[in-house]
Parts: structure tokens; sequence; C-alpha cells
């Protein structure tokens, strides 16, 4: 994506996404402060304003997501971004946007957790990200960078997937990919693709009203609606599969990594090649729909699949979905700050391979009295009641 004209700058990736956000048309941007993801709303403070656009910094999450469907159901590019538990708290506007087929781009930055966790690096959100994450069958489409050059360009393809099919769009990096400074060419990758909007609520001045909305009581229109929802995830899915490959053609071994795992991964395989090892990389782009068509045609021709992750194992479970049992598919990696080295996996691919958590069988034992409540044989109850603590109910 950075092979084109332009003054090559060295910028964070949080600036960078924001900047391509505003490039790719975003005029209103509503968030509250978080870290690791704060230099995207104090960029946009000033940048909206310059090219005529509204930047507000809202009370809370749930009042930046809020704001963000009534924006976009104006026809007007929109977006927001948080981290980790911030997004969790945007779950029900999430959902009332998928549910209304309206289309927003939103950005997790993720952090460690669970909980309120900490500001180190992470992909534990893969699972919420890639299923919807709140209530209700619905998806979002999530798109995964890992330079700060698709940093600034990811946005235009966010924009323009979220308005194809009247949809949310989640860009998913990691704390890493926020804060780190790059190389970035900031000009357009393509032309800027938009959509026409026959959804939008202007006033009904010369037509018919429109009814905005993701609640139907009447019959059977709600299941009807999940069925024309469906619908159009099984378009994405046939249509919108993306990903990349690094050093495949050889390769009898390939790790599957996204994000900031795939950038140490691809440093571990170029030590492993020096070393004798033919390994090469397959990057999905897309976490959902996840490119389950090409990782199935490159497992046609390798032996074995290590998927490395930033948490305790996520994406490799729609990796083996993906492949079935016959083909051989190994995990490693670390949690919640934890950083997999591109030695340490270099030692996975040898066989050789560690879990951390295993390595440091002794910390964890002496941590559990820090961390949980419980420990076997120690928890024992207080007391025993033979009836209920109700009385007689009714």
């Amino acid at each position: 994506m950075s092979d084109r004209a332009g003054k090559r700058v060295l910028e964070k990736g949080n600036v960078a996404m924001a900047e391509g956000a505003v490039q790719a048309g975003c005029r209103c941007y509503f968030g509250y402060p978080i870290t690791p993801q704060n230099e995207v709303p104090e960029y946009l403070s000033k940048r909206l304003p310059e090219v005529g656009g509204v930047f507000l910094q809202a009370e809370s999450e749930v009042a930046s997501i809020n704001m963000v469907y009534g924006a976009v159901a104006t026809g007007t590019r929109a977006m927001t971004s948080s981290s980790s538990p911030g997004i969790s708290l945007m779950q029900e506007g999430i959902s009332f946007l998928a549910g209304s087929q309206l289309p927003a781009v939103f950005v997790n930055v993720q952090r460690s957790g669970p909980g309120l966790g900490g500001i180190k690096t992470t992909q534990g959100d893969y699972y919420q990200s890639t299923r919807g994450g709140g209530h209700g069958d619905y998806r979002t489409l999530v798109l995964a960078p890992w330079t700060v050059q698709e940093m600034y360009d990811i946005p235009f393809l966010a924009f323009e997937l979220a308005e194809k099919y009247r949809n949310p769009v989640l860009i998913l990096p990691d704390a890493v990919l926020g804060q780190m400074k790059e190389g970035v060419v900031m000009t357009p990758p393509g032309p800027v693709v938009t959509y026409e909007k026959d959804f939008v609520v202007d006033g009904a001045k010369g037509r018919p009203a429109r009814n905005i909305r993701s609640m139907y009581l009447e019959g059977d229109d709600q299941e009807l609606l999940n069925y024309v929802l469906r619908e159009k995830y099984r378009k994405m899915e046939a249509n919108e599969q993306r990903f990349e490959v690094h050093a495949t053609d050889d390769a009898d071994t390939v790790i599957v990594a996204f994000g900031t795992a795939a950038r140490i991964s691809l440093s571990a395989i170029q030590r492993a090649r020096e070393e004798g090892l033919r390994v090469g990389l397959f990057r999905p782009i897309t976490l959902w729909p996840f490119p389950v068509d090409g990782l199935r045609a490159l497992a046609q021709r390798v032996k074995r699949v290590l998927v490395v992750e930033m948490n305790l194992g996520q994406m490799v479970d729609d990796v083996r979905a993906a492949l079935g049992p016959d083909v051989q598919v190994e995990f490693y990696g670390r949690p919640a700050g934890g950083v997999p080295s591109p030695r340490a996996i270099i030692e996975h691919l040898r066989g050789r391979g560690v879990d951390k958590g295993e390595e440091w069988a002794d910390k964890v034992d002496a941590a559990r009295d820090r961390y949980i409540w419980w420990r076997d044989g120690a928890l024992k109850p207080r007391e025993i009641s033979p009836t209920g603590l109700g009385g007689a109910g009714r």
C-alpha cells in the first residue's frame, strides 16, 4: 500500500489513522479519552474544524457511539475510537447500528485486560471484535493493520465498506501500532469511493418519510430482518476476504498472525530461513470475514501451521475451524502485555517452545493469593441451609 507518490514522513500510528480518516471523508468524530488511543481525538480536535467538520468530546463512550448513530443517519461519514473497555461500553450502540443498517467506522486500539486492565499492548479483543460483540445476531467487518502506513490507508477501505454494505466497520490495531512511529506516505491510496445514500433522514419534503430503526414488533418482521442481514453477511464472506502472504512459495510451515504479532513473526521467519527452516507468513487483513479460502488453499501445500497471537488463543479457533482436523495447527501466544519474541517463535518452530505460563509456574503459583480468592481445598462453606433463603414465598 505504500508504493505511491508523496513525501514520506515520520508519524505515529494513531495520528496517521486519524489523518487517513479525514482524507477518506470523515467529517464528524465523537469520542472519550482513554489510553492508548488519545492521540486520535487530540489530533482530530484540531484537524476536523480545518475541513469544516465537527469534533465533540462526549461525556462517555455510550454517548459517543449514539452520537455516531445520529450523524451517520444523516449521511455524514462519522467515526469514534476507544480502547478495549471503552469499546465494551459501546457495544449496545454498535448493535443498534448493525440492526439499523447504518454505515459507521469505529476503532479499537487494544489494551490489556480483562477488566480495566492496563495500557500495555494485547490482541485480547479478537473474540469480541469478530463475533459482533454486543447482543443479537450481527457481524461487523474487522480490518487489522500491521504498519503505520496501513493505519493511514485502512480508513479509506473502512468507510468504503461501511457504505457499500450499510454496516459498522471496526479497525483493530493494538497499543504498539497506535503508539509507534514509522515512515508513512500520507497521500490517498486511490480514489475515495462513496455510495448513494437513499436511507438518510434529512427532511421529508417532496418525498415519503423515512424511518431508521432496529426494533420491529409486528409479526415476523424482526426474524425477517435477521434473514436479510444474514444474506448481507454471506456476501461479505464471499467478496471481502483479504490477506497477505510472505515467503510461502517453498514453505513447509506457515505462521498465521495479524497486527503486531505478524510483524514479530515476519522477523522470526527471516531469521528462521537463515537457519535453514522453510517458513512463510499468512497475514489476515480481514479478521471478519476471516480469509478461510486463502488459508485453505495455502494449507494444501504445507505440513504445519503455527498461530501466533498476543493472547491466550482466540484466532487459532478460526484457523482450526477453517482447516479441520487433518492439518496440524499449533499455537503460541502471550496475553496482556506479553509480547512474543522472534527467538521464542523460532523455538516453537523447532518444537522446543515453552508456554510462558508454564515457564513462570513458580511465579504463577506464588501470585495466586494476590490475584484469586480461592485455593483448592481452602474455600469451605460457612453455612448450609436446608431450605431456600426467601422464606415461604407465594
